[in-house]
């Protein structure tokens, strides 16, 4: 299925993007080209954006005024049914450019104009599974020309592509999840400041200090916003950890270090513990629910009180199921599920210090990816410190490892000290 470059495409932001006779392609995409939605768009992930004129021509056919680089690939194709190829693949253009195939490219309002009544989903990899835009990786960087043949190769044996589109649906979950329990404690009255923007989300309180309420989320697809992420920390004047599974500025020190841990929902092993019942609470008992998580993990203070105030306003709640392990009709530990994107999020476990050692967490993991199978979720994921016994129970369980990543704090005051 080899073929070649119709069009060579780029913009200095929005759509449509015009036809060039050649362009660089480094790591973060073609030379010259940019994004006005650029939280959404780009990162090393989405360098390149692809669409094959048999597509177009298909679109067309059904009475869609689209056009080549209309919406917004950087490259027209021919001779290659893109969305077809397994994530991974790899295209080697010209002389040296290599690129991955990572994504497919979700449609958007701002395509609207290339379909009647602004239908982009016409375009849709769920809808119409031969027609999507594809979005690729550069792994070797060079030169992009029209006329340049494109052939198709196998993932390469190494290829990290499939577990980095896992990560995309765990991170768009997990962004899901924090948000909303910020928003939660705004709405209690914390004083908070939240930017949610795609798929960049920051937070900051001088009142809650912990960097559960301190935190940029979205450094993995966007390392490029690096600079915007401390930004909003400086302008907030409050200390902040960056999410990101590499340093994301020189020097920058790894503040806790943990593993992101996935598997199938179904895939779970069983871990019942005799005299343990666990089950799901409803709003009534809230507060029982984050007592015991506050006093296992030895939360205090605004902090407490948070968490406190937001798990009355979240309990309930869309995707959210907060369950309690008790043993002899006494809480012993306490547990959250977040099911969105058809992801089962593992959250916020803790279990109290007499309980520890005695199967409660296992129990708990057990429960919830049962929960979630059951709430239709394909994968089951969580997060837990390196070394810790959580990570332990996880692998013991059947997840398997897909990424490490840290807290990386930068506190702007110390940066104004050293300038």
């Amino acid at each position: 299925m080899d073929g070649s470059v119709l069009q060579v495409n780029v913009s200095p932001g929005g759509v449509p993007k015009l036809a060039i006779d050649r362009a660089w392609v480094g790591p973060l995409g073609l030379d010259g080209d940019r994004h006005h939605h650029d939280t959404v768009h780009g990162g090393p992930h989405r360098a390149v954006a692809l669409l094959g004129i048999e597509a177009i021509r298909r679109v067309q056919a059904d009475g869609h005024p689209i056009t080549p680089g209309s919406v917004g690939e950087n490259l027209t194709t021919e001779g290659i049914e893109l969305a077809t190829l397994p994530i991974g693949t790899r295209l080697a253009i010209g002389e040296r450019l290599l690129l991955e195939i990572s994504a497919p490219a979700n449609p958007c309002n701002v395509i609207g104009e290339s379909f009647r009544g602004g239908k982009s989903g016409r375009i849709s990899i769920i809808t119409h599974p031969t027609d999507s835009r594809m979005y690729a990786r550069t792994l070797v960087e060079g030169e992009v020309r029209t006329g340049d043949s494109i052939r198709v190769l196998p993932p390469a044996r190494d290829s990290a592509a499939t577990d980095q589109a896992l990560l995309d649906r765990i991170d768009a979950a997990t962004l899901d999840f924090t948000v909303g329990l910020w928003e939660a404690v705004a709405a209690a009255g914390f004083s908070i400041t939240i930017e949610d923007d795609g798929e960049l989300a920051t937070a900051s309180s001088a009142e809650l200090t912990s960097s559960a309420f301190n935190r940029a989320l979205g450094h993995r697809m966007l390392p490029q916003l690096t600079d915007r992420m401390r930004a909003f920390f400086a302008a907030s004047a409050t200390p902040g950890w960056i999410v990101a599974n590499r340093p994301p500025w020189p020097g920058a020190v790894a503040d806790g270090a943990s593993i992101t841990f996935v598997t199938e929902a179904d895939a779970v092993a069983d871990a019942e513990v005799e005299g343990l019942t666990i089950r799901e609470i409803d709003a009534p008992e809230a507060d029982a629910w984050s007592t015991v998580l506050a006093e296992a993990s030895g939360i205090d203070g605004a902090d407490r009180r948070a968490w406190i105030e937001a798990t009355r306003r979240l309990v309930g709640s869309a995707g959210r199921h907060h369950l309690i392990a008790e043993r002899d009709g006494a809480p012993v530990g306490v547990s959250g599920l977040f099911t969105r994107r058809r992801v089962g999020l593992l959250a916020t476990t803790a279990v109290l210090p007499t309980a520890r050692g005695h199967g409660v967490q296992r129990a708990l993991i057990a429960h919830r990816a049962r929960l979630a199978a059951e709430r239709g979720c394909t994968l089951v994921a969580a997060s837990a410190n390196i070394g810790s016994p959580s990570a332990a129970n996880l692998e013991t369980m059947g997840f398997r490892r897909l990424e490490e990543s840290a807290l990386y704090r930068y506190d702007p005051a110390a940066v104004a000290v050293v300038e």
